[in-house]
């Protein structure tokens, strides 16, 4: 095979070693935007005033320009207008960017309607502060447009081409991993090979797979259960779950998945775990430092349990927990569920158990990056149901893992926790963590965290 560049020792963290990463440049491009557009906004309105009289731009002493460059900033990315669409589409940025300033003016004029004030804004003003800001701002996205376009040429995402089992001889811009001479294969009941997979895919925006038809379905499965645009090479038509076509150098693909939050999105998730769980450890600290000594006092052996849970991209991770067992009665594999009278619980661990206290240390896996406050449950390698692995009873299991793993989520506020002993158990969660990854939204984790504290203490809980 030709022109196969194997990513041999290469990897660093799971990507071949680069200067910059389209990822780390569209962040920068964003940041910028986001400066130039609230420029446009403070010079236009400036202008503005300076040509009425400064008095209209403070009814009753507030500075409208202290809320129209935060409330125009936040409306812009509620609008998508930083996104990859945005940098990429002239007409895009335009439409997000100016719709966002135009809604930004309804506001402020229903804003001072209902306190009464807009008596004092000078509508002739007003309007030109506004005009003016289009003007400042579409003048700004175009030359930002063809600025992006000089900076990055036509590439403004990362890519990775898989050649799996087949002959390709095409070129690429991106990079080109050889599976065959990797060892990698999309082996879906072999955690561990999932990791390693998910190691490589790991900081690219786009994967497309080149392989044989028999094993294009559990690329797709692994696909659609990353964070990533997929696609399948398509050689000949087949019905894979498809969500669109789309081409790769000059051949065409299934896409198969688009990843299941944008930048935006995840930054908003982001924000959301660190708001919650830098407090929540600041304040739970004398809680984690009475239990850490209830538990040494009771039994011999380490305070946290670590154990290597599937995360994000069915990328492996060590969770943290408080000890509820004695030490050497711990199952590393996950391999046998707690029981009811679980003769390996301590006393101390029965009631951190009832409580949900054992779980609180995932804290500091949300600190680090490896969890979210709310997604599916992370799981152990070993986990059963029934008589049955997790991945076994269904290969949509590997789906539930596009997003984050959390310390909570929709399955658990729906009562589906503790051990599984059917297979139903799993299904029911399964079907749960689906709807949530498919179906997110911030305000749904807002609920779900605060619907959390109703089932803190639970009958399944032991």
């Amino acid at each position: 095979m030709t022109d196969i560049r194997a990513i041999n020792g290469a990897l660093t963290g799971g990507r071949a070693r680069r200067t910059l990463s389209k990822q780390a440049i569209r962040i920068i491009l964003y940041a910028q935007l986001v400066i130039l557009d609230c420029i446009a906004v403070f010079s236009g309105f400036s202008i503005a005033a300076f040509a009425g009289g400064a008095s209209w731009m403070s009814p009753g002493g507030l500075n409208l320009l202290y809320l129209l460059v935060p409330l125009y900033a936040l409306l812009s990315i509620n609008r998508s207008a930083y996104t990859i669409d945005a940098l990429g589409s002239l007409a895009e940025s335009l439409r997000r960017s100016l719709t966002a300033l135009f809604v930004t003016m309804l506001i402020i004029l229903m804003f001072g309607f209902f306190f009464k004030a807009e008596s004092l804004v000078a509508r002739l003003p007003f309007a030109v502060g506004i005009a003016t800001a289009g003007l400042f701002m579409a003048g700004a996205r175009v030359g930002f447009y063809y600025y992006t376009r000089k900076r990055t040429g036509d590439e403004l995402t990362d890519e990775l081409l898989i050649v799996d089992g087949v002959d390709y001889a095409g070129h690429s811009h991106g990079t080109i991993v050889d599976a065959r001479v990797e060892a990698i294969e999309p082996d879906l009941h072999n955690p561990k090979m999932l990791s390693r997979l998910a190691s490589y895919i790991h900081g690219f925006d786009r994967v497309v797979v080149a392989c044989p038809e028999e094993r294009q379905r559990a690329w797709s499965l692994l696909l659609k259960g990353s964070a990533i645009r997929g696609e399948i090479l398509l050689f000949q038509a087949n019905p894979l779950g498809a969500i669109g076509l789309s081409q790769y150098q000059g051949r065409d693909t299934l896409v198969v998945s688009r990843g299941s939050l944008s930048v935006t999105n995840r930054a908003k998730k982001r924000v959301l775990d660190l708001v919650v769980t830098v407090p929540a450890l600041i304040v739970l600290a004398p809680l984690f430092l009475v239990v850490a000594i209830a538990i040494k006092i009771e039994s011999q052996g380490p305070v946290f349990f670590r154990q290597q849970r599937i995360g994000r991209s069915n990328q492996l991770f060590n969770i943290l927990k408080f000890r509820s067992m004695r030490a050497e009665a711990c199952d590393a594999e996950g391999n046998q569920s707690t029981q009811r009278d679980d003769d390996r619980i301590t006393r101390v661990g029965a009631f951190i158990r009832r409580t949900s206290i054992d779980e609180l240390p995932q804290l500091i896996n949300v600190l680090r990056g490896d969890m979210s406050l709310v997604g599916p449950r992370p799981h152990a390698l070993g986990s059963l149901a029934g008589n049955e692995l997790f991945w076994e009873i269904d290969e949509q299991y590997w789906v539930r893992h596009a997003l984050k793993p959390g310390i909570t989520g929709l399955a658990q506020i729906r009562g589906y926790r503790g051990s599984t002993l059917l297979r139903e158990d799993l299904e029911n969660r399964l079907k749960a963590d689906l709807e949530y990854v498919h179906g997110w939204r911030l305000w749904r984790d807002i609920s779900i965290l605060f619907t959390t504290a109703k089932v803190l203490v639970h009958r399944n809980a032991f």
